[in-house]
């Protein structure tokens, strides 16, 4: 097997083969003895090694023997047996990295190897999917499998009650799906007890189609949003004033990172509109919101692209299925300003309360892995994001795929015209085609064209993801025509139907170049799969949108030496390096976007971890007292610094206004007579309070039997904190939408993003502090209520 692996592999990789060739060599080693065994002395090999590693045994001694255990729990159970490339896979998964193996190469069979070893650990294993179907099949098919070994399994799928999810993320090995495991990790930090958390601490997760979830997900956070009135009044007005602006004169639109600045004349219209003197005036942060928002639903967002309108309701729709996302909305006011633009009713708006980037969410677990068929191309992002490297393993057979040279057209209508030419030419042999396009949009423009020339085709714009599957998988049938999007029925093999193969198996054309070779090539690797025979070919054109959006100027400058034949066929060879070239460069622009994001959560994720870390002490600390205690000192510390600033003589400090306000937090300061002394310094004001604070401090102690007010302490102080860091959140918002302007001040928005982000934040951090102080200090000072038993004695 190394050899096959040589020929694929760079040089430096060759000792990295010859373990796994050795390690495989040993599985194999290993099989005539799995199968004496019989089914209970198999199973008792999982005690036998959870027993070895409670003693103190690494995995990796364990590795081999527990693959070999796998291989032939699964023969007798799935009447499947791992491939030696699938063993490959598996050794690659619990190094920690990601397998890129092709499509039909029995990913979900490779998971089953790592899942089943790092689940030994007791610690669980997360096998994570892009989808609720993909989940639900590979737990009931692989489940099985895992519990003839002794092992539990659950499955974490959206709609399920707390106690189902508390199961699942308690049994050994979870199925699920990606957003909800992250949305998952949010609401565990929403909860008023502890014991409403469903997760326990991360271990091990295995990724499947870990370039869509890590890379093509990525660009959208997770967030938890709570309704909140807005006003529809002044998205109404916003959406007015920005119909009457112009391109460049009072706004500009990157079309290649899809971001929107407002210019010098678009800020100055919008000041006179509303009367104000200074938009960027910390009073106007939320009219500039509502302005920014609502020209970004007017020139970011088309109507029936990007969403529609049904009856009076706005509806969103994934560009990748083409199917509407029902009961989903945009945040922060966006969705209200695509409401404001159509002229319909204002909703409620969506307020973020918890949010973290897919990023983020997955860079928590100790131990990350996934597969796909396509990820060396973003070899690098997984790399500094994850710490992962991408290993290509060979397949099983040969692919006899021909993946033939791209047809490249002047016109779109050129290009739809030699699609049906092509389709007639392969149709009529009886090979099925499979024609994937980028969008519901071409898919429909396609399907336009082939109703034209009289052809009959499957459109596939299935409402679920079951017909979907159902229609991908039957695409390799004798003489059916399939349209789809390219990432419609992901996951799901096209198998060929009878006598398909003599004919040269399935046919693919792409309609247009995405914006990552990665798709393209997840749709020329739906033919050709397991050793099949098959064929690609690209028909696109030179106003396909990848070119319009990142190489239009270069495009218009080389059509001057252009050279076509009668269809509109390109017949320059330097236009292939030249698609080629563009693809690369929006790869580049898409990868920016993604590290950009990443970036700025970065600096909230920080401030997400002191929050969350505050917020479970309250949760879990019996003693609530030792908790709050050294807060009140930090209270007295910042109301000092508030009130008493080094630029303010001590004789003009307010003195009157800080005994007030410290009242509120250390009852006993009332007795101080701050108010009435005089002192030189700050250390005068502490010196001078610190017997008060001490006292106070005393008194608390005596409350930390009191079980009732520590409870209704916690729930206050939770209450307090969550309100808090949802204001905080939308002050970041705002800060964020306002780093885009500050680039015009030759500094590095995201230093300066951090800078006022850490302002804001030990501002914010402080007065959670403050009001838990606070809380506690009403709660001490209420007069305790009389037990039954105590009230009862009194009569």
């Amino acid at each position: 097997m190394i050899e096959s692996m040589k020929k694929i592999l760079p040089a430096k990789n060759e000792r990295q083969w010859k373990k796994y060739d050795s390690s495989v060599q040993s599985i194999n080693a290993y099989e005539d003895e799995m199968i004496r065994l019989s089914n209970e002395e198999l199973r008792e090999k999982t005690v036998q090694f959870q027993q070895l590693l409670h003693n103190g045994t690494s995995i990796y001694e364990i590795r081999e023997e527990a693959f070999a255990v796998v291989r032939e729990a699964a023969k007798r159970v799935l009447g499947m047996r791992h491939f030696d490339v699938q063993l490959v896979g598996g050794l690659v998964l619990t190094d920690g990295d990601i397998a890129e193996m092709a499509t039909g190469e029995g990913k979900t069979l490779v998971a089953t190897l790592a899942s089943y070893l790092k689940a030994l650990e007791g610690k669980g294993v997360h096998v994570i999917t892009v989808n609720e179907y993909l989940a639900r099949r590979d737990f009931e098919m692989m489940g099985p499998l895992h519990e003839f070994l002794g092992l539990t399994v659950g499955l974490n799928v959206p709609g399920i009650s707390q106690a189902e999810k508390k199961a699942a993320y308690q049994a050994d090995i979870t199925y699920g799906i990606g957003t909800e495991f992250g949305f998952d990790f949010l609401r565990d930090h929403m909860v008023k007890d502890i014991n409403q958390k469903v997760q326990r601490p991360y271990h091990f997760a295995i990724v499947d189609e870990i370039d869509s979830v890590l890379v093509d997900e990525a660009k959208t956070p997770l967030v938890i949003a709570g309704k909140m009135q807005s006003s529809a009044n002044l998205h109404k007005v916003g959406a007015k004033l920005a119909r009457s602006f112009q391109r460049e004169e009072d706004y500009q639109y990157d079309v290649e990172t899809k971001s929107v600045t407002l210019t010098e004349d678009g800020i100055t219209k919008i000041e006179r509109a509303f009367g104000i003197d200074n938009l960027f005036d910390i009073e106007h942060q939320t009219l500039y919101h509502y302005m920014i928002q609502a020209v970004r639903a007017l020139v970011m967002f088309e109507r029936d692209v990007d969403y529609i309108v049904e009856g009076r309701e706005l509806k969103l729709v994934d560009m990748f299925t083409g199917r509407l996302m029902e009961g989903r909305s945009m945040s922060d006011g966006l969705h209200q300003a695509l409401e404001a633009k159509e002229g319909l009713d204002i909703t409620e708006e969506n307020k973020p309360q918890a949010s973290i980037t897919v990023q983020n969410y997955f860079r928590m677990y100790p131990t990350l892995s996934g597969m796909t068929g396509t990820a060396k191309t973003e070899e690098k992002e997984f790399q500094t994001v994850y710490g992962m490297d991408v290993i290509q393993v060979p397949t099983n057979k040969p692919i006899l795929r021909e993946d033939r040279p791209d047809k490249v057209f002047l016109n779109k209508e050129q290009k739809y015209e030699e699609l049906v030419r092509e389709v007639a030419a392969v149709h009529q042999t009886g090979q099925p085609i499979l024609i994937g396009t980028s969008s519901i949009l071409q898919s429909d423009k396609a399907a336009e064209y082939l109703d034209e020339a009289g052809f009959s085709y499957e459109l596939l714009n299935a409402k679920s993801i079951e017909q979907e599957v159902r229609l991908i998988s039957l695409a390799g049938q004798k003489g059916t025509i399939t349209i789809a999007t390219n990432m419609a029925g992901r996951g799901t093999d096209i198998m060929l139907g009878e006598g398909v193969q003599e004919l040269g198996g399935l046919h693919v054309i792409g309609t247009e170049r995405h914006e990552s070779r990665r798709i393209d090539n997840q749709l020329k690797g739906r033919s050709g799969r397991q050793g099949d025979p098959g064929s690609s070919q690209f028909i696109i054109s030179l106003e396909d949108d990848m070119i319009e959006r990142f190489a239009k100027v270069e495009r218009d400058r080389k059509l001057k030496s252009i050279k076509t034949d009668d269809n509109g066929q390109v017949l320059n060879k330097d236009f292939h390096k030249f698609i080629d070239t563009v693809q690369k460069i929006s790869e580049g622009s898409n990868y920016n976007i993604r590290e950009f994001t990443l970036k700025l959560d970065d600096v909230i994720n920080d401030q997400r971890k002191v929050i969350y870390e505050l917020r479970d002490r309250i949760l879990q600390e019996k003693n609530t007292i030792e908790l709050v205690s050294p807060m009140v000192t930090d209270y007295l510390q910042s109301e000092i610094d508030r009130y008493c600033p080094e630029t303010v003589v001590p004789e003009n400090w307010p003195l009157e206004h800080l005994e007030e306000e410290l009242r509120r937090g250390i009852p006993f300061v009332q007795e101080s007579g701050l108010s009435e002394g005089s002192y030189e310094s700050k250390e005068d004001l502490e010196e001078k309070l610190a017997p008060f604070v001490d006292h106070y401090l005393g008194e608390l102690k005596k409350f930390e039997m009191d079980t009732v007010l520590q409870t209704r302490w916690k729930q206050g102080a939770v209450t307090a904190l969550d309100q808090l860091w949802v204001r905080h959140l939308e002050m970041m918002n705002r800060l964020k939408e306002g780093i885009g302007i500050r680039q015009y001040q030759q500094e590095d928005p995201i230093r300066l993003y951090e800078k006022d982000g850490l302002d804001i934040f030990q501002h914010n951090f402080t007065q959670i502090k403050k009001e838990l102080v606070i809380l506690m200090a009403k709660l001490s000072r209420a007069p305790k209520k009389k037990t039954a038993k105590e009230a009862a004695s009194d009569v």
